[in-house]
């Protein structure tokens, strides 16, 4: 399991996560398939996070939360369409903690995608570490390859 990236595309997931801070940032990466389990960035979309407190999760906002806009995903995808791509996964940031997938995280995510997160610690990119879900939907570690 692995996702390559390269530095300009990792350049824009850390721009947009200080930038965005101290909410959650979010993203789409566009790329290809090497098989089920490996996969190649092409090309990084930031979007706007959208998440709005609703009367079940009161006390948890844009730091702590984040959704993609239907329209953006919806877009995203006619763009992947377009150029042969896919969909290879979604990125986000935590503010001010680690890299490592919340609950929420899991129980939002879907198993054939990517999902890289990056740690933002009092504004500065600390750290990346990319997840994937196995067949029991739980998050394992998914090796960041860097492609120079």
């Amino acid at each position: 399991m692995s996702i390559e990236i390269n530095s300009p595309q990792l350049k824009i997931i850390y721009s947009h996560a200080e930038a965005i801070y101290p909410e959650e940032c979010c993203g789409i990466l566009l790329g290809t398939l090497k098989d089920r389990m490996d996969k190649v960035v092409i090309e990084v979309i930031p979007t706007i996070n959208a998440w709005e407190r609703s009367t079940e999760e009161t006390s948890r906002t844009k730091h702590s939360r984040y959704i993609i806009p239907p329209q953006e995903i919806f877009q995203a995808q006619k763009r992947a369409e377009n150029l042969q791509l896919e969909i290879v996964g979604f990125f986000h940031s935590h503010p001010d903690t680690v890299a490592i997938p919340s609950e929420c995280d899991r129980s939002q995510a879907w198993e054939i995608y990517s999902y890289p997160i990056v740690s933002v610690i009092q504004g500065k990119v600390k750290s990346i570490a990319s997840w994937i879900l196995d067949d029991n939907r739980i998050f394992q570690r998914e090796e960041i390859k860097l492609n120079k």
